[in-house]
């Protein structure tokens, strides 16, 4: 398995006058390319929260 060191960022945006928080988790490009790795760019995934983990999983629907 293919593991790295990855970073959950804050990058605020400024819309119409207001600041608004906008999440990201930054995934390794060693992780994110290997063959294994299930997720496309662009591709919708479903995320929740289960105890002290974050599961993303993909969406359902097509």
């Amino acid at each position: 398995m293919i593991q790295g060191i990855g970073k959950f960022i804050n990058r605020p945006t400024k819309t119409g006058g207001r600041t608004y928080d906008k999440f990201f988790i930054y995934i390794p490009t060693n992780v994110a390319k290997d063959s294994a790795f299930p997720f496309k760019p662009g591709e919708e995934v479903v995320i929740r929260i289960d105890g002290d983990r974050l599961v993303i999983e993909k969406t359902k629907r097509k």
